[in-house]
């Protein structure tokens, strides 16, 4: 155990605040960055002029609701979708290589033609941010698939077990991890793809919003839309961690 480990997290935590705080102080008195970013004070005060403008919470839930429908649809595609390519070959071969190369473009250049297709609005945010959560969490539950241990699946046929029962009792929770994991990495990907979804015509929303202060170079507004992109993932990501301590509770892990 070293000294580090002697002080409390919640002290670790506030010396993290200060020296955030010091820093956005130091950049908000800079002349070749104050514009960028207000102090905080303009900032968290911006709270009230977005509320009295009728934005924020209405922004809040557009961004919640577009994020949530196409992560939920991301990960329902994802898990089969992998399943099958792990364990069947031919349907690896067909589709592989079609993931692998729309996941390396990135998600504003193929906005338009999905706005050409489905239109403006809700639609085509949930679109984009269904194949950003899927392209993810699918290559991610099929790395863990395919690296389940063969003996434990040669195993189970010897005894006499199914393909079903392999995947129920075998694969299945050995990938959990996995699964858990690309539920994390999906989270992460659903609101890093949000400006880009939010560009699809929407009338609300975070992403939305920050374009429009940008237009405008309202900075203070901006600047607090972008950190309340990071605590709704902060929250996300705490959550996941729980529900991965309480699903894996069983899993052996390296203390750091």
């Amino acid at each position: 155990m070293t000294w580090a480990d002697n002080i409390p997290h919640w002290v670790w935590l506030c010396i993290s605040l200060a020296v955030a705080l010091g820093l956005w102080t130091l950049l908000s008195v800079l002349p070749s960055t104050s514009r960028a970013f207000p102090n905080a004070i303009k900032v968290f005060g911006s709270i009230k002029t977005m509320i009295d403008r009728g934005k924020l919470w209405g922004d809040i839930a557009s961004s919640l609701r577009s994020v949530t429908v196409g992560y939920i649809l991301g990960f329902v595609t994802a898990v089969p979708v992998a399943f099958l390519m792990a364990w069947y070959k031919p349907v690896r071969y067909v589709i592989e290589p079609w993931i692998q190369f729309i996941r390396n473009i990135p998600p504003l250049a193929y906005v338009p033609l999905i706005v050409i297709a489905a239109g403006v609005g809700f639609k085509p945010q949930v679109i984009v941010i269904w194949i950003a959560c899927f392209l993810t969490m699918c290559i991610t539950i099929f790395q863990g698939v395919i690296n389940v241990d063969e003996t434990l699946i040669k195993a189970a046929r010897v005894l006499g077990a199914k393909d079903r029962d392999i995947f129920v009792r075998v694969i299945f929770p050995a990938t959990t991890p996995f699964i858990l994991t690309a539920v994390r990495l999906g989270a992460s990907v659903a609101l890093t793809t949000l400006i880009a979804a939010e560009s699809t015509g929407a009338t609300a929303g975070l992403g939305m919003r920050i374009r429009s202060l940008n237009n405008s170079f309202e900075s203070a507004p901006m600047l607090l839309y972008v950190i309340l992109i990071g605590i709704i993932g902060i929250c996300v990501e705490k959550l996941i961690k729980y529900l991965e301590r309480k699903l894996t509770s069983w899993q052996e892990k390296r203390e750091i």
